[in-house]
């Protein structure tokens, strides 16, 4: 993949008008390889035949929910997903980027929001700035080796790959370790200069970063949460 337009796009959404009008507008825009499913079950069929590289997905299907489709989805594969939802309670949000969602947006939106967030969510993921130099720091936390280069955490029982934001947020905090670093800053980090509404999101992501480099994620000991302020990473042992 050259560039993000080069990407392999599954949309799965249950309304023939939305997908049809997306379509369109992805086209349009310079998306040329795009798929629809209109329900569970075909967009298993279809990730399996087709493995997409970025999956735009309603939270309400005829066959289930998007939910449960991401957490299938998410037990294999890291792919980046963007649900889109009538529902815009905090409660649903929460939980579809708790999943691993890389982004949730309420219908009804605006074709450019779509656009836009789109196209972050697949330059941060598969362009990032951070990745494209060619020496990373390796670094110890515990037991788990944490490699930059290749966006891995290595622990005695395997090895976890960091999501593009996992990754941002811990090379921010990897360049301060030892020092607090704001939840602004790292909203900033994440998601660029627009923060509003970002706090909850960050939350989300930490605690999966926890999950992944913490040997117990709920009493964390080296990613710690300074009250009022931001977070710290310690116990980091250069490699």
């Amino acid at each position: 993949m050259k560039t993000i337009f080069d990407c392999k796009l599954l949309l799965v959404d249950d309304e023939p008008d939305l997908r049809g009008m997306l379509v369109e507008i992805l086209q349009k825009e310079g998306f040329q390889r795009v798929r629809t499913a209109a329900s569970c079950q075909q967009a298993k069929e279809l990730f399996q035949t087709e493995q997409p590289q970025v999956v735009i997905l309603d939270v309400s299907l005829p066959d289930g929910d998007g939910f449960s489709l991401m957490a299938e989805l998410r037990s294999f594969s890291a792919v980046p997903v963007l649900f889109l939802s009538a529902r815009d309670e905090d409660e649903s949000r929460l939980l579809g980027l708790g999943l691993g969602a890389d982004d949730y947006i309420t219908k009804p939106f605006l074709p450019r929001e779509l656009l836009l967030r789109l196209k972050a969510v697949l330059t941060r993921t598969y362009f990032p700035p951070t990745l494209r130099q060619s020496k990373k720091p390796l670094f110890r936390l515990g037991e788990a080796a944490v490699d930059l280069n290749s966006a891995l955490v290595i622990r005695p029982g395997g090895e976890v790959t960091l999501t593009a934001k996992e990754y941002i947020l811990l090379e921010k905090l990897y360049e301060n370790r030892g020092n607090i670093v704001t939840g602004d800053s790292l909203c900033r980090t994440a998601w660029g200069d627009d923060l509003y509404g970002y706090e909850n999101t960050l939350m989300v992501h930490i605690r999966r970063l926890r999950e992944k480099i913490e040997p117990e994620p709920s009493s964390p000991c080296y990613l710690l949460t300074v009250r009022g302020l931001g977070y710290k990473l310690t116990g980091v042992v250069e490699k």
